[in-house]
């Protein structure tokens, strides 16, 4: 028995000190990151949040056109690509006969496997003059409007999104694709008895996974937020804060990709290390935000169902 519980224990540490582990890199990377920021953080003050100005000429820094191009482009991802990512997971969980799903999942999970750089050349030759030839058949009128304005160059905010999307894609649409094998049979069965249409049964279902699948849609949300190559080479790199679509803009990820290696004096790298500070402290703060949210949804259903557990019992 004394050996068992010494075994137990020395169990118990080990996986407590991997799990210890995890805390101790993400505060190790805050630190290193505030200590190696910090000249610019001496320096611009909150002003590096909302200042648009970026000319390592004159020692001028400010990270608002990078955070403005960085949520704007993961956001406009993130409208594209949930609709289509729960049609596949509804389409192959749901409606596709056997031998079409996994060939489906196949290439689904395809699509997370291929690399930055190849998403980034194929925007360059194949989306890129796309929006381009887009924009230009646009009618008059509509280019006159504030989120379709701007030459027709291609690169833009719009290409980063369509790369965005494409990437995001399989994420989102494996999450809810799983979750949607692990909805109770009866669920479906309740719907039908009731007599619901085949929509409105995957609709329950859906709603029934709900938390999950928002989970899946913020995983994506956060592989956006961090992307780099595919983004840098068609958003077009321009710190400007625009509302068009078409304009070419900046992502924090992308301007220090850019510029590290020609940061020739401290303050300028200060400043490029505190972008990646922000870009960290946004990635922490969406995170803990889903992670609320899901929290509140589970608890809101669980509130729900004590009711009608009450009353059956």
């Amino acid at each position: 028995m004394r050996r068992k519980g010494r075994a137990d224990l020395g169990f118990r540490c080990t996986t407590g000190a991997f799990a210890s582990l995890v805390v101790v890199i993400v505060c190790a990377i805050a630190v290193v990151l505030v200590m190696d920021a910090w000249t610019s953080i001496q320096k611009f003050g909150l002003a590096f949040w909302y200042t648009s100005v970026w000319n390592p000429v004159t020692g001028e820094f400010g990270a608002l056109p990078f955070i403005w191009g960085t949520l704007y482009s993961s956001v406009l991802a993130l409208l594209i690509a949930t609709p289509i990512s729960l049609g596949i997971a509804v389409f192959i969980s749901e409606l596709a006969p056997e031998w079409l799903q996994q060939p489906l999942v196949f290439l689904t999970e395809l699509l997370a496997a291929i690399p930055s750089i190849v998403y980034g050349l194929w925007g360059v030759f194949v989306l890129v003059p796309a929006v381009r030839w887009a924009e230009g058949s646009l009618p008059d009128r509509v280019r006159e409007l504030p989120f379709f304005a701007g030459p027709p160059l291609g690169l833009g905010l719009l290409s980063a999104a369509l790369i965005l999307a494409i990437m995001v894609i399989p994420f989102t649409a494996s999450v809810a694709r799983e979750l949607l094998k692990t909805v109770p049979a009866a669920q479906r069965e309740g719907a039908y008895a009731l007599g619901a249409t085949r929509f409105e049964a995957i609709r329950a279902a859906l709603f029934y996974a709900r938390s999950g699948i928002i989970a899946g849609i913020m995983l994506g949300f956060g592989r956006a937020l961090g992307e780099t190559m595919a983004v840098t080479m068609v958003i077009g790199n321009s710190p400007q804060v625009s509302l068009s679509m078409f304009a070419p803009h900046y992502t924090m990820a992308a301007v220090i990709a850019n510029e590290f290696a020609e940061a020739s004096d401290e303050l300028y790298l200060s400043a490029l290390v505190e972008i990646g500070l922000v870009l960290f402290l946004v990635t922490l703060v969406v995170n803990t935000l889903s992670r609320v949210l899901i929290w509140t949804m589970s608890r809101s259903a669980t509130a729900a169902l004590e009711p009608d557990v009450a009353a059956a019992a």
